[in-house]
C-alpha cells in the first residue's frame, strides 16, 4: 500500500495556512513532511507531532515554550523555526526546509572518515550549539538525524528543545526515545535527566566517534543496556578500531565524551576552541603532539572514580591509561581492573649479566631521554608563542599588532555588543594569552556594536505575520490585546507598542492590538412602530434603513408591518429593511345615484365600505339617492364611510 496515499496529513490544509505535501522523514516522536505556507508562499519544512501528543495539555504547553525559545535562535547553522501552532489537537512547527541529506545518510556512505574531514562536519554542528548555549539553550538530542546537510554543503542543527518538551511529557530514555538517541544520551541523562551544554558536547563527542570509526561506542540489545553503558563505560579510544590515528584526536573525543561532566568542555564554545587545535596539528602532519594531548587528557584516577564496568559488558576493551593516547597494560577482564605484570621476573644470573651491561644501558636512557626531551621542548614549547590582546583595536591595528609578534589575522565573524563600538576586535581565537604556534593566524570576531533593531510598521498586517517578522529581527512578542475595530479586519494587527520606528534592544518586548473585526449590535424589533420612531432608533445604532410600502388591512398607514432582520446580530452600516404600511388597499366606490336607500346601503357595503345615510335639507321622503361622498367611480380606501344623501 502506498504510504503517501494512506497518510492522513498528505493533501491536509493544518491552521488554514500550511498545504502538507510529500512526507519526508518519520521518527517516533514527529513526521516531517514538505508543505507550502500558502500566506508567504514558501516551502516550508513541517514537522508534525505523532498522535497523543496533541491531547496532553502540558506537553502542549511545553512544547509552545520551547518552540518559540528555539525560534528566537538565528544562525547560519540553525534550522530556522518560523511558526508553531496546531489544528484539530495535531501539534506541528514550520521550520526551513533544507533540501539534501542528513548526518546519518552522509555516514552510511562515508564513515569512517579521516580526521580531518570528521572535524570540518562537527563544527558548524558546534557553531550551532554555541549559538544555543549563548541564548541559554540545550539541545539535549544530538545525533546525526538531527544534523542536516544542503545541497549547497552547509550544515544546518535542527529540533533544539523538542526533547525537553517530551520529556515535560513523562517519557523516560526507555520509554519515550529511539534506540539512535539514547546512543548519543549523556550519563547525566540517564541518572538524574538533568542536562546543560556539557550534556551536548558528550552527544557531540558520540557524533565525532561515530564519524571517525563507523560505530557506535555503545552497543546494546535494549535502550535500557545502551543507556546504562553510557553510565558504567567509558568511550575507548577511536585508533582502538581505526589504528593510525593520532592520539591528540584520540585525547579530543575521550576528552569529550567524559563520563564526569566536569571533565568535558564546558561548551560547544570550548570544545569547537579544542577542535581547531586539533584541526591545526592534522593540518601540520603531526602524528603526535604531547603537549596538545597532555592539554586534552583526563586523568584516569578521575575516571577511575566514576565507577566499574556494568553487568552487560561482554567482551574485554583495552583502556588508554590516561583517557588519551598513551596505551598502559589495564586490561578489562570480568568487569574488574587488573593490573597485567609487564613481564617474567627472570633468573638471578639474568640480573648479574644486567648489572654489567649498566653503563651502557645508562647512556642509552640518558641519550633517548634527552631525545625525547629535545622533541618534547620542540613540540611542546618551542613552536608556540602567546596571544597577544588584539580586543578593542582596529582590524587593521589588531593586524599590526599581531604582524609585530610574526602572527597574521583574519576576520572570522561578527558580533553585536554594547561595550565594545562597531568595527573593533571584540574577541580573538586562541583568546589573550593562550598558546598559539608561531606564524599561526589569529581569528577575530569584530564588534557590530549595539545590537539595535528599528520597529517595522506591523498595522494592517496579518497577526501571523507580524509575530514572525518580530521573531526574526530577535524582538519578543508580549501581550496581544484584542479589540473591536469597524476599519480593520479581523485578524490584522491594529497597532504596537513601542510604535513603528523605534529603535530598541534584542528581545525588546513589543505588545500587539489585534483587531476582532467590527462590534456585532443587537438588533431590536420595531414592528408596528411608526415609521419615523423605527428609522430614528436604527439609525442611531449605526444601521442603514431601506423601506419599501405595501398596503394592510390590519396594520395602520405609516407604521412598521415587518422587518428583516428583526433580531440577532448585525454590525454597523449594515442595512435593516423595513415593510411599511400603505394603509388598506384602493378599491373602486360603485356609483348609487337614483337607487333607493336600501339597494344603495347593499351594494357599497358588498363593495368593503361604509354606509352613512343623510337627509338632504328638501327631503321629501321618497328616499332616492340625490348624492354620494366619495363620488360614484372614484378611487378610495377599502372600509372607508361612503356618506349617501337621499331625498
Amino acid at each position: 500500500m502506498d504510504t503517501e496515499i494512506s497518510d492522513p496529513h498528505v493533501g491536509r490544509m493544518l491552521d488554514g495556512r500550511y498545504r502538507v505535501g510529500s512526507r519526508v522523514a518519520r521518527g517516533g516522536m514527529a513526521t516531517v513532511y514538505e508543505a507550502l505556507d500558502t500566506r508567504l508562499d514558501r516551502v516550508v519544512a513541517l514537522k508534525v507531532m505523532n498522535g497523543g501528543l496533541g491531547t496532553d495539555t502540558d506537553f502542549a504547553r511545553k512544547f509552545v515554550h520551547e518552540a518559540r525559545a528555539a525560534a528566537r535562535l538565528s544562525h547560519q547553522n540553525v534550522v530556522a523555526v518560523f511558526d508553531q501552532g496546531s489544528d484539530d489537537d495535531t501539534l506541528f512547527l514550520a521550520m526551513e526546509y533544507v533540501p539534501g541529506q542528513t548526518l546519518r545518510e552522509l555516514m552510511r556512505d562515508q564513515a569512517p572518515m579521516s580526521p580531518a574531514r570528521a572535524l570540518d562536519l562537527l563544527s558548524p554542528i558546534l557553531a550551532a550549539l554555541s549559538a544555543a548555549h549563548d541564548a541559554g539553550i540545550v539541545h539535549r538530542d544530538v545525533k546525526p538525524e538531527n544534523v542536516l546537510i544542503a545541497t549547497d554543503g552547509k550544515i544546518k542543527v535542527a529540533d533544539f528543545g523538542l526533547s525537553r518538551a517530551v520529556s515535560a511529557n513523562g517519557n523516560t530514555v526507555t520509554q519515550g526515545l529511539l534506540m539512535g538517541t539514547v546512543s548519543y544520551l549523556a550519563p547525566e541523562l540517564v541518572t538524574d535527566s538533568a542536562a546543560d551544554a556539557r550534556s551536548d558536547v558528550y552527544s557531540a563527542g558520540i557524533v565525532l566517534y561515530e564519524m571517525l570509526t563507523g560505530a557506535k561506542p555503545h552497543t546494546g540489545d535494549t535502550p535500557l543496556q545502551v543507556a546504562y553503558r553510557h553510565v558504567h563505560n567509558d568511550v575507548p579510544p577511536p585508533s582502538a578500531l581505526q589504528p593510525g590515528i593520532p592520539p591528540y584526536v584520540d585525547a579530543l573525543v575521550q576528552r569529550a565524551t567524559s563520563r564526569s561532566r566536569e571533565h568535558r568542555p564546558a561548551d560547544a564554545h570550548v570544545f569547537a576552541q579544542q577542535v581547531r587545535r586539533v584541526r591545526s596539528a592534522l593540518d601540520e602532519g603531526l602524528p603526535d603532539d604531547p603537549e596538545l594531548t597532555g592539554d586534552l587528557t583526563v586523568p584516569i584516577l578521575a575516571l577511575q572514580g566514576l565507577g566499574e564496568p556494568g553487568p552487560f559488558d561482554d567482551s574485554p576493551h583495552r583502556y588508554d591509561g590516561y583517557g588519551a593516547g598513551v596505551r598502559t597494560d589495564t586490561v578489562i577482564v570480568e568487569h574488574e581492573p587488573i593490573r597485567v605484570p609487564p613481564r617474567v621476573a627472570e633468573p638471578a644470573p639474568a640480573r648479574v649479566r644486567r648489572r654489567r651491561r649498566g653503563p651502557l644501558a645508562l647512556l642509552l636512557v640518558l641519550l633517548l631521554a634527552t631525545g625525547v626531551g629535545t622533541a618534547a621542548w620542540y613540540y611542546g614549547v618551542q613552536r608556540y608563542t602567546r596571544t597577544p590582546d588584539l580586543t578593542a583595536m582596529t582590524v587593521a591595528q589588531a593586524a599590526d599588532k599581531a604582524r609585530i609578534d610574526g602572527l597574521t589575522t583574519t576576520v572570522a565573524g561578527q558580533a553585536f555588543d554594547e561595550s565594545v563600538p562597531a568595527g573593533r576586535v571584540l574577541s580573538t581565537d586562541p583568546g589573550i594569552g593562550d598558546r598559539i604556534l608561531k606564524n599561526g593566524q589569529v581569528e577575530l570576531t569584530v564588534s557590530k556594536g549595539k545590537e539595535r533593531y528599528k520597529i517595522p510598521k506591523l498595522a494592517g498586517s496579518d497577526a501571523v505575520v507580524a509575530r514572525d517578522t518580530l521573531a526574526r529581527l530577535n524582538l519578543v512578542v508580549g501581550s496581544e490585546a484584542q479589540k473591536y475595530s469597524e476599519a480593520v479586519a479581523a485578524g490584522k494587527v491594529m497597532s504596537s507598542a513601542p510604535g513603528p520606528g523605534v529603535v530598541v534592544k534584542r528581545g525588546q518586548v513589543v505588545n500587539l492590538t489585534i483587531s476582532r473585526g467590527p462590534q456585532p449590535i443587537d438588533v431590536p424589533n420595531t414592528t408596528g412602530q411608526r415609521l419615523r420612531d423605527a428609522a430614528r432608533e436604527l439609525g442611531r445604532l449605526g444601521f442603514t434603513v431601506g423601506t419599501t410600502e405595501e398596503f394592510s388591512e390590519s396594520v395602520a398607514r405609516g407604521r412598521v408591518i415587518s422587518q428583516n432582520p428583526n433580531s440577532g446580530e448585525r454590525f454597523a452600516k449594515d442595512k435593516i429593511e423595513l415593510v411599511v404600511s400603505k394603509g388598506p388597499p384602493l378599491v373602486r366606490v360603485p356609483s348609487v345615484w337614483r337607487m333607493q336607500t336600501k339597494d344603495a346601503r347593499t351594494v357599497l357595503e358588498r363593495a368593503g365600505f361604509k354606509v352613512k345615510v343623510q337627509r338632504a335639507a328638501l327631503y321629501v321622503g321618497v328616499n332616492v339617492v340625490a348624492a354620494q361622498n366619495p363620488a360614484g367611480n372614484s378611487i378610495a380606501h377599502n372600509g372607508t364611510t361612503v356618506t349617501i344623501t337621499v331625498l
